[in-house]
């Protein structure tokens, strides 16, 4: 294959592409150039996957990228009509994030469970008050998205002893895991028997908005609720209501339906509520890992051979085996 031109949309560009040199011709963009600069690229790389320009300056017809990579698990900030209709591959970051999002959600878990707030808050008062706290093993975990990172979340769960109930698309029995993954019409009648109700589910049509008042209204007040899936996949004002009026016990949010979070939103004084900024996932070392596996997927696409992690463009998110 003669040199080939990768275009990497981002203002903060990757660690090294240095297996790209002699091979490659990388060209860095940000969105005002973006529209102007696809056509000449073979191989896009989303290095800043929080963007929405590509579906705004996405071609309908004339030459376009070949492969579209996003250095993130989730692909609904890229997806448009045009990019969904035509033949461009979309790959994504699987593989990078799954195991440190869900050592997160354990951290969280173990911290609501124990009370870690409440101990921080008393010591800054400097005020000694004896409590009881909740023991993990036998509660239950309903887990809303059965891709590698809800898989990995259930999996970690399991090891302290939490019952998990996994939610997928649709049903699968006799999981090597989990047993039964349960379809998505099921979660209604998992949701009231849930002590730790994990949202991790890629965002579509289908899952936007799943989390309202119905589906909080089904938790029990002893409920606890995370979402390290996308924020448009929970109604912020209805959860801000259920923990308001103590109809369930507690949340932690790692991501929002606005980015960067507003200083003037409700969300930041919300009692019993954690509020991070989309770091989940973020470890020590991340971006060299995305920049790692990007060009392990360019050795594939030069030699011809099939892409890893690509995309479903019709559901949205890389289909499970």
């Amino acid at each position: 294959m003669s040199e080939s031109t990768v275009l990497v949309l981002g203002s903060d560009p990757p660690p090294t592409l240095d297996r790209l040199t002699g091979r490659a011709r990388v060209i860095f963009t940000d969105e005002a150039g973006l529209a102007g600069r696809l056509p000449t690229a073979d191989v896009l790389l989303a290095w800043d996957f929080t963007s929405e320009a590509i579906r705004e300056a996405w071609p309908e017809r004339g030459p376009k990228p070949r492969w579209v990579h996003t250095a993130s698990a989730g692909v609904d900030q890229l997806l448009c009509p045009a990019l969904i209709a035509d033949d461009t591959v979309v790959t994504n970051a699987r593989g990078v994030f799954e195991q440190p999002i869900a050592e997160y959600v354990a951290g969280l878990v173990i911290a609501m469970a124990k009370d870690f707030y409440g101990s921080w808050e008393l010591q800054r008062q400097r005020r000694w008050r004896h409590r009881e706290t909740l023991r993990l093993a036998g509660t239950r975990a309903v887990v809303v998205g059965s891709g590698p990172i809800g898989r990995a979340i259930g999996t970690t769960l399991l090891a302290l002893g939490v019952k998990v109930d996994l939610v997928g698309r649709r049903a699968r029995p006799d999981d090597p895991h989990f047993g039964l993954v349960h379809a998505s019409d099921a979660l209604n009648g998992l949701l009231p028997h849930a002590d730790w109700v994990i949202c991790a589910a890629p965002l579509t049509d289908a899952t936007r908005g799943l989390f309202g008042k119905e589906a909080f209204g089904l938790m029990p007040p002893r409920a606890r609720f995370v979402n390290v899936g996308r924020g448009p996949l929970v109604v912020e004002p209805d959860l801000i209501a259920a923990l308001r009026e103590w109809r369930i016990a507690a949340a932690a949010l790692d991501v929002f339906e606005q980015e960067p979070l507003p200083a003037d939103s409700p969300l930041w004084d919300v009692p019993h509520l954690i509020v991070s900024p989309h770091m989940s996932g973020d470890t020590l070392g991340w971006r060299d890992a995305l920049a790692q596996q990007f060009q392990d997927n360019f050795d594939r696409w030069a030699a011809g051979e099939p892409l890893a992690n690509v995309v479903d463009k019709r559901l949205g998110y890389v289909p499970v085996q």
